[in-house]
């Protein structure tokens, strides 16, 4: 279930503060990416959850309930986050709950094989709020790694109740939701550790905490509020009066004490930058005390394996023929799996359409209304779902696989150098593989990128990488004209021809985000913390449902959703006519002229246009407007279409920059409503729909005329 949320008070079914029944309880959730937070969520609330979006950010929330001890709990799932500065709007949603939307505790969970770099965002929590909960979640790993943690010792010098657990086992979790039902009923004390920075920072923040207390009422952390305004964080006053209503422009007294804090560390030498400095110089600095004395490694070689693995995926000699060689397995295992549930799917679809069509006869309906609901709307629909529902079904779990098994990050290590001289985002290289699956799945993964300006490029790029929808087309064509006469190693060459369209739809994404960080969206890249997290065990029934639920039938549901009405148009135009010819082939020879300058005809770019909707249809649609049969088809075999091709003037010119123009078009109309709901804007929607068809246009263009003149053909 999807909601859009409106404001922290409008989180859906969250008991607005000062209203909340007295046995309900808002918990806040949140930690580092890689902690295994996702896994304690849903370990604690089960199917009782839903997502949606922070209020004015593209950033995913999770929230769900669960009952304990006669209590309703709401639980906030935060987005992952190093630390609460901020810089990013993941940082922003989380800091701006844990402050304003007034969660009863905050459950922080962290990874017990790097609990030191884990506590850095604990002791930043700790500022803002005295009511936490440590989960040290993955003990089963760390005792996997002979790492031992002092839990009560870790306790006692937090002043926090310290829960180990093992979530993925449902190890521990009783005992989290007993510590904090203990903290919500004041049942057990709270006296959070502070962390206490050089004298001088210290009286800069008690010159002006007094004030800051009168002026926000107790609300919010007055310690923690005053250390933001000396150190100038950006949009802290902006913050202030979105949710207390408190413009710090109106309140002389507190722009003065600011102005003198900042003078009395001016005259120790310490500016705003420095000062930040400072601060998080010394939050580590604590952390790695606590750590020392809480964490023991019994052996040095702990993270052995994992770091023997790494030698080779994130080398500069084997990382990228590794990652190829891992996509290509991928690719092969969703090709050839889909192959029979394709066809399943299609006869089941065939025999319900022989069904519904003696359904119409006995009916008595008109042959018109029987033609534009079956053979029209129904047989696209058809095609979509038995087209794109196997390889979906198969790829985003093998593609979930590897992010479970924690290699996706080491792809991102190994794309990173390119992307940075590309000008854009490391990450952008985890949102182009999800665009192997779906291009809109891809759009949404864009979320994780930090940056509005290099998210952007993200999203107007991920159609440069092919989708499921456009594969089946590049097979075939590579197939027949390609590999046609490789012999016995036609599906070795048909493979490799693949293999390397997708490796230039890599280096176009590369170059057009190159161009666009030089035009339209200036700037350099931003730079982001890539953590390589441990090799971890594979969980089959969660990535299957993840990637079945959240993922492939998220993405067929839209496209379903255009499929039908993509349907009736297609058949209005292949069975109009205008003076004995169709409204089809009126518009291909209306297009013609200007297909052929780019090696197509009007027939080839006429279904491209149809085939907005879904990349599935486009083959069909060609062979539909080549036999004039006004309803959509598909032939037996691709000896049978290679022969319809090359009876309509295909050559290996042809099939080539069909292919080209298949990987550089408009994203389909389910990409194209994703960008639109993403961005926000018709704007960046009209980009993304120029950019690539405009690339498309101008490479077949090259490609065409230049074998015409060197008389290749």
């Amino acid at each position: 279930m999807t909601s859009q949320s409106t404001g922290i008070g409008a989180l859906k079914n969250i008991p607005k503060p000062g209203v909340r029944p007295t046995n309900n309880t808002v918990i806040a959730l949140a930690g580092n990416p890689n902690t295994g937070k996702s896994t304690v969520f849903n370990s604690l609330t089960g199917l009782k959850q839903h997502t949606g979006n922070w209020p004015g950010k593209t950033v995913v929330n999770a929230q769900g309930k669960y009952t304990h001890n006669g209590r309703v709990n709401y639980l906030i799932d935060l987005p992952g986050t190093y630390s609460l500065f901020a810089n990013s709007a993941e940082e922003e949603a989380a800091r701006d709950f844990i402050c304003f939307g007034e969660p009863d505790v905050t459950v922080v969970v962290t990874d017990a094989t790097c609990l030191e770099r884990n506590l850095n965002l604990v002791l930043q929590i700790m500022e803002i709020t005295d009511n936490i909960v440590v989960c040290v979640n993955l003990m089963d790993e760390a005792g996997r790694k002979r790492i031992s943690i002092d839990l009560k010792k870790l306790s006692r010098i937090l002043g926090v109740p310290v829960i180990g657990t093992s979530a993925r086992k449902n190890e521990g979790l009783r005992e989290l939701k007993d510590a904090v039902h203990c903290v919500v009923n004041g049942e057990q004390k709270v006296r959070p550790v502070k962390v206490l920075y050089d004298e001088s920072v210290e009286r800069a923040i008690a010159l002006l905490q007094p004030a800051v207390e009168a002026l926000t009422g107790g609300r919010i952390s007055s310690r923690w509020t005053a250390l933001r305004l000396i150190d100038g964080e950006a949009d802290i006053s902006k913050t202030l009066c979105k949710y207390l209503g408190i413009d710090i422009a109106r309140h002389e007294e507190l722009e003065r004490k600011i102005i003198e804090a900042r003078m009395l560390l001016e005259q120790k030498g310490i500016n705003t930058e420095a000062l930040r400095d400072m601060v998080v110089s010394t939050i580590v600095k604590t952390a790695e005390k606590i750590s020392r004395e809480t964490v023991a490694f019994e052996t040095e070689n702990y993270s052995r394996l994992d770091r023997r693995i790494d030698y080779f995926v994130t080398s500069r000699v084997w990382g990228i023929p590794i990652m190829l060689a891992l996509l290509g397995i991928v690719f092969w295992i969703t090709i050839v799996g889909a192959n029979y549930p394709s066809e399943l799917l299609a006869d089941g679809f065939s025999h319900i359409q022989g069904r519904l069509s003696a359904l119409f006869m006995q009916a008595g309906a008109p042959v018109w209304l029987h033609d534009i609901l079956i053979l029209g709307m129904y047989r696209t629909l058809a095609w979509v779902i038995s087209v794109m529902l196997p390889p979906m079904a198969i790829f985003f779990p093998l593609f979930t696989l590897l992010e479970d098994l924690g290699y996706l990050p080491r792809v991102a290590f190994n794309l990173d150098n390119f992307f940075k001289k590309a000008c854009a985002h490391g990450k952008q290289a985890l949102t182009m593989c999800m665009g192997f699956g779906c291009n809109a799945a891809g759009v949404i993964a864009c979320r994780i990128i930090h940056s509005p300006r290099e998210r952007l490029i993200a999203t107007i790029t991920n159609n440069f990488v092919p989708c499921n929808g456009r594969f089946p087309a590049l097979i075939a064509l590579a197939t027949i004209f390609i590999a046609g006469a490789a012999g016995p190693f036609r599906s070795a060459v048909a493979a490799v021809t693949v293999l390397g369209m997708i490796v230039l739809g890599v280096m176009i994404t590369l170059f057009i985000s190159r161009v666009l960080s030089r035009t339209i969206l200036k700037g350099l890249p931003s730079s982001f913390t890539l953590e390589l997290p441990p090799y971890r065990k594979p969980q089959p029934g969660k990535i299957l449902i993840r990637s079945l639920l959240d993922r492939t039938l998220f993405v067929l549901g839209r496209a379903v959703a255009v499929a039908a009405p993509a349907g009736l148009v297609i058949w209005l135009m292949a069975n109009i006519t205008v003076g004995n010819i169709s409204l089809l082939d009126h518009s291909a020879g209306f297009l013609d002229p200007f297909a052929r300058l780019i090696g197509l005809d009007g027939y080839i770019l006429m279904a491209f246009i149809l085939g907005l909707p879904a990349n599935e249809i486009v083959i069909p649609i060609i062979i539909m407007s080549y036999m004039s049969t006004g309803t959509m088809l598909e032939l037996e075999s691709l000896d049978d279409l290679r022969q319809l091709l090359v009876n309509n003037g295909w050559t290996w010119l042809t099939a080539v920059c069909t292919m080209l123009f298949s990987l550089n078009h408009f994203p389909c109309a389910t990409t194209l409503l994703t960008i639109r709901k993403e961005t926000r804007s018709w704007k960046w929607t009209g980009i993304s729909f120029l950019i690539p068809t405009a690339t498309g246009i101008v490479i077949c263009f090259i490609v065409a005329q230049c074998v015409r003149i060197l008389g290749l053909i």
